[in-house]
């Protein structure tokens, strides 16, 4: 055997151990990433399917205080047809529900009941202040009236209006479901409310 072919072999050999190392390391990267690359992509498709099928199927619970529950009760009806966005189902147990409305003022004598009620809920949950009364405290600006419900339990869409109107309850919950959506497969974090 010449040089040249001693020279050839030991080449191929080295190129040969080279390989072996360069596909030992892909090989174990690959393992290291692609399983925690495919759980993420699994992970947030599944939270994009479960985030669709909340936004589309929420479930209200009834907590009317003052006039504005009228404008509540009318986004339900056939006029408005609040069912093609899916919050149709008003619940009368906070257990069933996973979208609470504040409707009206809030006393400080309901606070606690409020809160009861929203502690109650299933996670995730959602609240919606409907009207100036739930979202500042609107005209009553005494020590009865608690100004803002925000102070009770944290608030996800605020409603403008006295009262706002059955549309204004409607484009409430698209918001809250472009919200939902938005938030889909990621973790909740609820603000705390003393």
């Amino acid at each position: 055997m010449g040089l040249i072919e001693h020279a050839a072999q030991v080449f191929d050999e080295k190129i040969d151990d080279l390989k072996m190392n360069v596909q030992d390391e892909l090989s174990a990267l690959n393992a290291q990433y692609a399983g925690a690359m495919y759980d993420s992509i699994l992970t947030t498709k599944l939270g994009k399917v479960v985030g669709w099928a909340q936004k589309n199927a929420l479930w209200p619970a009834t907590f009317g205080l003052a006039c504005c529950a009228i404008e509540m009760m009318a986004m339900a009806n056939s006029r408005w047809d609040a069912a093609r966005f899916g919050a149709e189902v008003f619940r009368a147990s906070p257990r069933q529900a996973d979208l609470m409305i504040v409707s009206g003022r809030v006393s400080q004598k309901m606070a606690p009941v409020l809160k009861l009620i929203y502690d109650q809920m299933p996670e995730p949950k959602w609240v919606m202040a409907m009207g100036a009364c739930s979202s500042c405290g609107g005209i009553f600006n005494n020590y009865a009236i608690v100004q803002g419900v925000d102070r009770v339990v944290p608030v996800d869409v605020y409603v403008p209006g006295c009262p706002p109107g059955p549309e204004a309850l409607i484009y409430g919950i698209i918001k809250l479901q472009e919200k939902i959506m938005n938030e889909a497969g990621t973790p909740r974090a609820r603000k705390k409310v003393a």
